[in-house]
């Protein structure tokens, strides 16, 4: 084991205190983690649904890719009798490339693949399509309007980020 400073026992001096609680994270990179019952059926239905690649496997897990990171989503194997709960994620969002035809597109290939649609909703900045996996995890799928982060940021409190129930159809092209 190689030391790399301050272990956790230590006490930090008034200085390193401070200094510690100045500190901000820059993040580059994000991946979502899930507890499935079947890693290996629930890498198969990523592939399927969102294009993903499996990336690595292990006996009780699986990473998936979008294609530019080694992973993006680690499927990994839940205890024996695990259920979903109340509290825990309550959706991941997916930013996709192109417009609301485009979001109608894949709302006609998830009811096509008979995947559970949660909800359409509005959020004055994009819409969103709530989906679920095999597993009840929630996913969105999002087409931003407004693509100006300073413009979305003052349109999000404006409306008090809203999510508004609206009817999208389907696109089967």
């Amino acid at each position: 084991m190689t030391d790399i400073g301050m272990h956790q026992n230590e006490i930090m001096t008034p200085a390193e205190t401070a200094q510690a609680l100045g500190f901000k994270p820059v993040v580059v990179r994000t991946h979502i983690s899930l507890f499935v019952r079947d890693p290996e059926a629930s890498a198969q239905w990523f592939a399927d649904i969102l294009n993903m690649k499996i990336t690595a496997r292990g006996p009780q897990w699986v990473f998936l890719s979008f294609g530019r990171k080694h992973h993006d989503l680690a499927l990994i194997q839940a205890a024996e009798g695990a259920a979903q709960g109340g509290l825990g994620l309550q959706h991941y969002g997916l930013e996709i490339q192109g417009d609301l035809d485009e979001l109608r597109r894949l709302y006609a290939m998830l009811l096509a693949k008979q995947v559970k649609v949660v909800k359409t909703t509005d959020h004055k900045v994009g819409y969103g399509l709530y989906f679920e996996d095999p597993d009840g995890n929630r996913f969105e799928f999002f087409s931003e309007s407004i693509t100006d982060d300073e413009e979305g940021k003052r349109v999000l409190g404006e409306h008090h980020a809203p999510s508004e129930p609206i009817v999208i159809d389907p696109l089967y092209t």
